[in-house]
């Protein structure tokens, strides 16, 4: 099988990631809930991992690093935390239901929700963030690199907005995290939110968000942490304060271990491999009679992400025939992205989404390609 659904979760991993959580199943405690040595062994590769997120993202303190199952645990934590009835928010069309669906729920709460729209290339224009902009505007919240498109936004200019008008910035790091350079200090980031399995190659059932200090915001779940048990509330110093419950630390291994790799090779090196795999297949089939590819690919900050769709046929049907047919697995259909498919006016149709990853290799991307041509010559 040619794995090309990166952007869903990355199939291939390092090996030291498997072995990791094999010997943390076998051999790790309940971090933070003994003194034993298992359960130390099990709090030092939870704070391990702590610390090297905050290296790889610049998180000006480990213990603003918090542990969730993945990214839309980690934003609704922050979109809940963080507004209140009679507050205004700013988001995009570009956005996944982890964002759209919390901030749907907070309209019928009394929140006011705005969208920046997206035209028929997937892109914002910057100034209509600036121009939705109320006295009651307490955040943006917006994806670093669409799901659907791969375009990247640029993160600093947004937070340049935001923070003039004295609003946070929530960033939905989904896919992005681990493939493209992050700096929360100097992209003026102030909540970043995460997951483990996707560019950060870690396993399924870990993710997070990453606060800068002074950022406040209330607990979605409260219970045990291990600390001041007989109080009756949830502590409130990071990262206590968002994790009740015994945290994945099997998951966590895996990820320390993920996150290891990511150090050694470079988040850069592994940026620069992935567009030279998505340029390659984008150059070859975006000529091809019949095929629309979606998206704008004119910049140089793209995820590896090409969307396509070949002359009227259902993306699903596309999608089915590139596995049966040639063994390479896509992903079609909406993409949890509902307001994009809106704007490239691909409600109807879905699209057939190619996801590429460090793993990949040239031969699979021409073989792909092959597929494209010889699937659209059939219509």
């Amino acid at each position: 099988m040619i794995y090309l659904d990166n952007a869903a979760t990355t199939l291939h991993k390092p090996p030291e990631v498997a072995e990791a959580v094999k010997q943390a199943i076998l051999t790790a405690g309940n971090a933070a809930r003994g003194a034993h040595g298992v359960s130390l062994a099990a709090s030092r590769t939870v704070f391990e991992t702590r610390q090297k997120l905050a290296q790889l993202f610049s998180c000006p303190r480990e213990d603003h690093v918090v542990f969730t199952m993945n990214s839309t645990e980690a934003l609704n934590i922050a979109i809940y935390g963080l507004l209140s009835p009679g507050d205004h928010v700013i988001s995009t069309d570009l956005e996944h239901n982890s964002v759209l669906r919390p901030l749907y729920d907070l309209q019928t709460r009394g929140v006011f929700v705005d969208f920046v729209p997206a035209d028929r290339l997937g892109n914002v224009r910057y100034e209509d963030f600036e121009a939705l902009f109320r006295e009651n505007t307490k955040a943006i919240v917006c994806t670093h690199a669409s799901n659907l498109t791969g375009n990247v936004l640029d993160i600093a200019r947004i937070s340049e907005i935001a923070h003039a008008h004295g609003a946070l910035l929530i960033v939905d790091a989904s896919q992005s995290a681990g493939v493209i350079p992050i700096d929360m200090q100097k992209m003026g980031i102030d909540v970043l939110c995460f997951t483990g399995h996707k560019g950060l190659m870690g396993p399924q059932g870990t993710g997070g968000l990453c606060l800068r200090p002074g950022v406040e915001i209330r607990p979605l779940l409260r219970g045990g942490t291990g600390v001041h048990s007989y109080d009756k509330d949830q502590p409130q110093a990071y990262p206590t304060r968002l994790e009740a419950g015994t945290l994945n630390s099997h998951g966590l291994a895996g990820l320390d271990a993920a996150l290891d790799f990511l150090l050694a090779k470079s988040v850069e090196k592994i940026y620069a491999r992935e567009r030279l795999l998505m340029r390659r297949f984008y150059e070859a089939v975006r000529d091809i009679p019949g095929v629309m590819v979606y998206g704008d690919f004119s910049q140089d900050e793209h995820a590896a992400i090409v969307a396509l769709n070949i002359r009227d046929y259902d993306s699903s049907e596309v999608s089915d025939a590139l596995f049966t047919d040639y063994g390479i697995a896509t992903r079609p259909g909406a993409h949890c992205a509902p307001r994009m498919h809106e704007a490239l006016g691909t409600k109807q149709q879905g699209a057939v989404r190619f996801s590429f990853s460090y793993f990949n290799t040239e031969e699979e991307v021409d073989t792909a390609i092959r597929a494209v041509r010889e699937l659209s010559a059939e219509a």
